[in-house]
């Protein structure tokens, strides 16, 4: 017989488990709002099964959670950072949760808790599913690796739409993600497998992509992707579907804007480039936030200048170089920003001109373009 939402729920859960449940839960929720259910996380428990829910009316989360003995079935509806704050102060292996009508009671070997929540009829109902079928499938690897190369190019808060997400274009078996807040852009190739004539592009919104991000921690498990009308579902494995709303709207054309021109080219050491150009950050300022990069054969000078602070200057030999000599200057955060993803020994920087976007690769499948600065003189 099926329970009703006001029966009481038994339930003993892993606290790891269910740590890395809410702490992904916590990130989906509101934290801030007018309507207090959608700071909550939902707790069903189903014929030996424990899913948990989250939503922000964007973004649903689903995930079914390890390690669980449900002795009596039925739902909760708690709020989501006070449950994960209790869980996270227990010592205990195992915690007991058991609902009494709307309040949860926690308990570990020395503890209990008592948590007002809310009826679980409350909840928003929709579903995780969609009416279409798999679109394609990418290896939770691939996948995290290009969400990492581009995320953090996207825009913070931008009245165009579009700059608060990530392109995802897919042909065929090859798959395109770009981002840009239009000072700078990330594009990452990858493979898929699916039909060799499928074709879609869609902008996900970030926040989704860093939701997701964190689903990603077995890089050979498949996840299954399927679009239906403005949404897209991305199922992780057997235990995690996310359903997010797209963004509406067209991406700013960037293929013809992407140089390809370049007659200057130097390989760097990734990790040795990066401490350079934090050092010579140290001395900007608000009014002076660009870092000048000298190139030619010896390699790089970094230097910065900021009223009544000072200067500094670093050295940093090339790996190479081909080209004539040049001056730059670049927002260093734009560059650390991608210095701080690359997951290769060297990168490669081209350039055409001290007014000309620079250009950052790493291996063959990614390209970020920066655009210069101007320098106070």
């Amino acid at each position: 017989m099926a329970t009703t939402a006001t029966e009481s729920m038994k339930i003993v859960c892993d606290r790891t488990a269910l740590v890395d449940s809410l702490t992904m839960a916590s990130s989906v929720v509101m934290s801030r709002t007018t309507v207090p259910v959608l700071m909550c996380v939902k707790l069903s428990a189903r014929d030996g099964t424990l899913r948990l829910w989250a939503t922000d009316q964007d973004i649903r989360l689903s995930l079914v959670l390890a390690s669980v003995e449900v002795h009596t079935d039925g739902d909760a509806l708690i709020p989501a950072d006070k449950l994960a704050q209790i869980v996270r102060s227990c010592d205990d292996t195992t915690l007991t949760i058991e609902m009494d009508k709307n309040v949860a009671l926690v308990r570990g070997e020395d503890a209990k808790f008592r948590v007002y929540g809310y009826d679980p009829r409350e909840f928003p109902g929709e579903s995780d599913k969609t009416d279409a079928p798999t679109e394609f499938e990418v290896s939770a690897g691939s996948l995290r690796r290009m969400i990492s190369r581009t995320v953090f190019a996207t825009a913070s808060d931008n009245t165009r739409y579009a700059f608060n997400g990530v392109l995802l274009e897919r042909k065929g078996r090859r798959l395109r993600m770009v981002a840009t807040d239009g000072r700078r852009l990330a594009m990452v190739r990858g493979d898929c497998s699916g039909p060799a004539d499928g074709d879609a592009t869609c902008i996900i919104p970030t926040k989704t992509l860093n939701v997701l991000n964190r689903l990603l921690d077995d890089p050979d498990s498949g996840v299954r992707i399927s679009r239906d009308r403005n949404r897209i579902r991305f199922e992780v494995g057997e235990t995690a579907v996310i359903v997010s709303s797209l963004i509406e709207g067209n991406f700013p054309p960037f293929d013809d804007v992407l140089p390809k021109d370049h007659d200057r080219r130097g390989t760097f050491d990734t990790s040795e480039l990066a401490a350079a150009v934090k050092r010579a950050a140290l001395l900007t300022n608000e009014e002076s936030k660009g870092v000048k990069l000298s190139f030619n054969a010896k390699g790089v000078t970094i230097s910065s200048r900021a009223a009544e602070m000072g200067d500094a200057e670093v050295h940093l030999p090339a790996i190479s170089w081909d080209g004539a000599d040049i001056e730059i200057a670049f927002n260093p955060a734009y560059v650390t920003d991608v210095l701080r993803i690359a997951d290769t020994s060297e990168i490669a920087i081209e350039m055409k001109g001290p007014n000309r976007p620079g250009v950052v690769k790493i291996g063959d499948d990614f390209t970020y373009v920066i655009m210069p600065v101007s320098l106070p003189t």
